[in-house]
């Protein structure tokens, strides 16, 4: 499988802010990549030399082979939907993504036909006059998403693509994600705060502080970095200090961690008045990203 990206020591520094900070990573052609951090950790800054808005400081980025120099080029291979709406707010749907569309030379009969096809993959049509500020939030990112893949990319970067929507229509999206990925063999980038998106991916990068912390898939990750949970149901706080084990309390139950299912087991029969009612659990993507920065990420 070729490599879609190639970042080798990546570096971005802003005075004595050193927001990328050698980094080296590579993402397969076809994959779901995710690349986490808290804000600050560098990932925006990744994602704007990867698209040429930015200059690193050093090191290499290759889209698909091709290097800074050709930029332009690297540019038609990229679809990226950024944190923040970049859609031109007081024209139609229609204007924005025709006057989009030009940019890449597709005018014309060729523009109507590329808009037919993300009219149904978005049910777009009844919206398609409207002017944009008049949309709710999850229009808005839909036509975000329509926008940047209008030219057909072999790359779609998603920088924070679901923040601030709703449950139905976080997994609208991804439903539309995943399908064009798998139709189209296209490579995802995801940025998120949502861990649960993350899960899903072919591999993570976990970065902080402008180094990368983590690289592995989520099972990997779950099983170096996390072990099963056992979450106890109408259990009374003294019961569980029976135990002699750091417990968490999550909402109206209590939490503790094991190494493994082997563990867990063997609590049980050890103590089988205790676990009247539980359940035993692999641990987290959520879990995994505190254990490797010590901080949960803020949704």
């Amino acid at each position: 499988m070729q490599n879609a990206i190639e970042i080798e020591h990546l570096k971005k520094y802003y005075g004595e802010v050193k927001a990328v900070d050698d980094i080296s990573f590579t993402v397969k052609q076809g994959e779901f990549f995710a690349f986490l951090g808290v804000n600050g950790a560098g990932k925006s800054t990744t994602i704007s030399i990867l698209c040429g808005k930015e200059q690193s400081d050093g090191g290499t980025v290759r889209i698909e082979g091709l290097g800074q120099e050709n930029l332009d080029e690297v540019k038609k291979r990229l679809g990226v939907v950024f944190q923040d709406c970049v859609l031109d707010r007081p024209l139609s749907v229609y204007d924005n993504l025709r006057y989009r569309a030009a940019l890449y030379g597709i005018t014309g009969q060729a523009f109507e036909e590329t808009l037919k096809e993300l009219c149904a993959l978005f049910d777009l049509t009844p919206i398609l006059k409207r002017p944009v500020d008049k949309l709710s939030g999850g229009q808005r990112r839909r036509i975000d998403i329509a926008r940047a893949l209008l030219h057909r990319p072999n790359i779609l970067i998603l920088d924070e693509p679901t923040t601030g929507l709703d449950p139905q229509t976080r997994k609208s999206v991804w439903e539309i994600v995943h399908r064009l990925r798998k139709e189209r063999n296209m490579t995802v980038f995801l940025t998120t705060h949502y861990m649960e998106e993350a899960a899903d991916a072919d591999n993570v990068v976990i970065i902080d502080s402008g180094k990368i912390l983590a690289n592995a898939t989520p099972l990997e990750l779950k099983n170096r970095y996390t072990g099963d949970f056992i979450t106890f149901y109408n259990a009374e706080e003294e019961e569980l200090k029976a135990l002699g084990m750091p417990y968490e309390k999550v909402g109206k139950t209590y939490r503790i961690e094991v190494a493994n299912t082997e563990k867990a087991t063997e609590l049980v029969l050890k103590y089988p008045k205790i676990f009247r009612d539980f359940e035993i659990t692999k641990g987290k993507m959520d879990d995994v990203f505190l254990a490797v920065t010590g901080r949960r990420l803020e949704q």
